[in-house]
C-alpha cells in the first residue's frame, strides 16, 4: 500500500521535472533570450518550490503510525489541580485491563511486578518525602510492587527506563514498605491510580479488580 501511494504521488513530480528540463533545454538549444528573462526565472522558481512541496507531502503520507496501545499510558499528580503548577509527586504508568482474566495471573503473588504494563511504572518526587517513616529524596524512581494476600510490598528502585520487571535488581532498591490490602465494592476493569490528600499529606491509591492498596506519604 505504501509503495503504491508513493508511486502515485511521484507522477506529478516526474511530469513537472520533465516539463522544467524541457523548457530549459529548448531555451538553450535555440539560444533564446527567454531563458534569461525575468518571467523564465519566476517560472523555474515556482516549479522548484512546487517540487519540494510534492516531495515533502509524499514523505509524510508514507509514514506508518501505531494505533492506540492496548494498555494506554496515564499519569496522576499531586496536587491534582491544573491550577497548581508546583507538583509534589507524579506517577506515570500504563493501564492494563482484566478482559476476563484473573488478577492473580497478571500480578502474581510474591513476585516483583512492574505495577502496570509495558515499561515499569515510574514515580517522581519533586521534593523530599517520607513514606512509612522512611525518607525519600527528591528524584525519579521505578515503582515496583510485590502482591500478597494481606499486604503488598511497595518498592522504590533507582534503576530507570526498565521494561517490565525482567531486569529488576534488588541492589538498586531505595526502600521497601508493606501496606495493607483492602477489598473494594466495585471491580475495576483497568488498573487505576489516584493521589488524594490535603496540604503536605497525601495517599497514592492503587486499585484493580476489587484489590485496593494505599501508600501514605508526607512532604
Amino acid at each position: 500500500m505504501t509503495l503504491r501511494l508513493i508511486k502515485y504521488n511521484c507522477r506529478p513530480w516526474l511530469m513537472l521535472t520533465a516539463l522544467l528540463f524541457t523548457r530549459i533545454a529548448t531555451a538553450k538549444k535555440f539560444k533564446s533570450e527567454i531563458y534569461s528573462t525575468f518571467k523564465t526565472k519566476i517560472f523555474i522558481m515556482r516549479y522548484l518550490i512546487l517540487l519540494i512541496v510534492l516531495a515533502t507531502g509524499t514523505s509524510l503520507e508514507a509514514q506508518n503510525f501505531r494505533g492506540l496501545d492496548k494498555s494506554p499510558l496515564d499519569m496522576v499528580n499531586y496536587p491534582a489541580s491544573s491550577r497548581v503548577q508546583e507538583k509534589m509527586v507524579r506517577v506515570l504508568y500504563s493501564r492494563p485491563q482484566l478482559k476476563g482474566r484473573d488478577l492473580s495471573t497478571l500480578a502474581p503473588k510474591d513476585k516483583v511486578w512492574r505495577t502496570g504494563a509495558n515499561e515499569s511504572t515510574e514515580i517522581t518526587f519533586f521534593k523530599a518525602a517520607t513514606i512509612a517513616g522512611k525518607t525519600v529524596p527528591a528524584g525519579r524512581y521505578t515503582l515496583y510492587t510485590i502482591p500478597g494476600d494481606n499486604t503488598w510490598t511497595v518498592v522504590l528502585n533507582k534503576a530507570l527506563n526498565t521494561w517490565g520487571a525482567y531486569s529488576y535488581d534488588e541492589k538498586q532498591d531505595l526502600m521497601r514498605v508493606e501496606v495493607p490490602v483492602k477489598k473494594g465494592d466495585e471491580s475495576l476493569e483497568a488498573l487505576s491510580m489516584t493521589i488524594e490528600g490535603e496540604g503536605s499529606s497525601a495517599q497514592l491509591h492503587l486499585g484493580w479488580g476489587t484489590i485496593r492498596v494505599s501508600v501514605p506519604m508526607t512532604f
